[in-house]
């Protein structure tokens, strides 16, 4: 990288890291639940009487609704990002997120207040769902639309890369905590903190996020309003004219999400519960594989800008589905070497995916309809690959008592992504203009 470059005056470096900042923030108060819902929830939250099959499920089945909530999420920010502008909506969703993340860390337990926990528990990851829902397209869209042309795929991943790194925080903050602390204790009060740091990095993230501009794309445009343009909706206008790209970009997201949460959030719960390995052990090789997701996610954006957005998205659906059939069989090793190699492999495999994606979607809609367009797209795949992923993978090695199943599970959800990759690649061909990258 040389220098900072500029659009419109603005610092685009700045920009880029800012968002990613923001979107590390957000994505540590999501997945921090999807660690507690693995190791803690089943048995805080629901009766002690139940079997731990169904108590997990019951868990993996609340870390769910935060995937519900994200499409109408999507909608809600997508209206207002696409009327007022990117940068307030994701202030927006950062206060929301924070406030819902903290509250989850003040509630009671099943056996203090009974059924009444789980049904606030259900609410507040709905909450949750909804700020994340709206978080992505207003923190990537700041990066891309004040990026030139050329380098929209690199500075759109440094936005992506707040996923490895929320990932990375939020087990590296439950590692210092459940280490530092007795089982009891860990159990008693100290899952809590980890919901209540959430404060803090809010607070930063609004520092942050209140001393950067709004995105240049996005000020040019309200200030050339398209002639002609609808007064309706924005959500509306897109579903209306561009069904078809929300669609395909759902189904072409839903490999990376699915096998993305299998990865980090279901195979933590079967390698202690099931296989019955060290929690340490499944959360080191989490944390692991992530701070490698982090420069090969820089790497596939870069490589979007030279290669094309979709090449490197076919290539990347195929290798993981190939990969669904070795991951579960080096888990199964029990060798912490071959249990970092599985995850490892696997996010920088869906780093293809993921890495691209940010300016693969924004590329699909015209400005004044793209966070709403965008949104959908990614939250409708986030919903069918990784919302249900967990409690699917779940019910299917109870049922086959084998991994097998899941192996075939992941194959299958790459291929849907394939293909629509494919499709939306043979479309831009149809309907390219000269210079326009593929």
């Amino acid at each position: 990288m040389s220098g900072e470059h500029r659009t419109g005056g603005r610092s685009v470096v700045k920009v880029a890291l800012t968002a990613s900042a923001g979107a590390t923030i957000e994505w540590y108060d999501f997945f921090i639940y999807g660690t507690a819902a693995a190791l803690v929830f089943p048995k805080l939250f629901f009766p002690a009487d139940l079997p731990p099959f169904v108590a997990q499920l019951a868990a993996f089945s609340t870390f769910a609704v935060g995937f519900v909530a994200r499409p109408p999420g999507g909608v809600l920010f997508g209206h207002f990002g696409d009327r007022v502008g990117r940068k307030r909506a994701l202030v927006v969703a950062l206060v929301l997120m924070g406030a819902a993340t903290a509250a989850i860390g003040l509630l009671p337990s099943y056996a203090s207040v009974g059924a009444l926990a789980p049904m606030l528990l259900v609410a507040l990851r709905f909450v949750q769902g909804l700020a994340v829902g709206g978080q992505w397209g207003a923190a990537a869209l700041l990066a891309i639309e004040s990026a030139p042309p050329a380098r929209k795929g690199f500075y759109g991943s440094f936005v992506q890369i707040g996923v490895p790194l929320g990932v990375l925080l939020a087990n590296l903050v439950f590692l210092a905590i459940s280490t530092g602390v007795s089982p009891p204790d860990f159990a008693a009060w100290g899952w809590r903190i980890p919901f209540l740091i959430s404060l803090a990095l809010v607070a930063i993230g609004l520092y942050v996020h209140f001393r950067i501009e709004e995105s240049a794309e996005f000020d040019a445009a309200a200030k050339q309003p398209v002639e002609g343009s609808p007064q309706r909706s924005p959500v509306v206008s897109v579903l209306l004219r561009h069904p078809q790209e929300i669609l395909l970009a759902g189904a072409a997201f839903v490999a990376n999400n699915t096998c993305f949460y299998v990865a980090i959030t279901y195979v933590v719960a079967y390698g202690t519960s099931t296989l019955g390995l060290p929690r340490d052990l499944m959360l080191g090789a989490v944390m692991a594989g992530s701070l490698v997701m982090v420069p090969a996610l820089i790497g596939c954006g870069w490589l979007a800008d030279h290669w094309g957005r979709r090449p490197p998205f076919i290539l990347g659906a195929a290798l993981t589905g190939a990969w669904a059939f070795a991951f579960f069989p080096l888990i199964e090793t029990g060798q912490p070497w071959a249990v970092a190699l599985a995850i490892t492999v696997e996010l920088v495999l869906l780093s293809l995916m993921y890495g691209p994606q940010a300016a693969l979607f924004a590329e699909l809609f015209p400005v004044e309809l793209r966070y709403s367009g965008a949104s959908l797209g990614y939250q409708i795949g986030s919903v069918l690959g990784g919302g249900f992923a967990p409690m699917i993978a779940t019910a299917l090695y109870a049922r086959f008592q084998s991994s097998g199943a899941i192996a075939v599970y992941l194959f299958v959800m790459c291929a849907i992504s394939l293909v629509a990759t494919v499709v939306l690649s043979m479309r831009a061909r149809a309907a390219a203009a000269p210079g326009r990258r593929g």
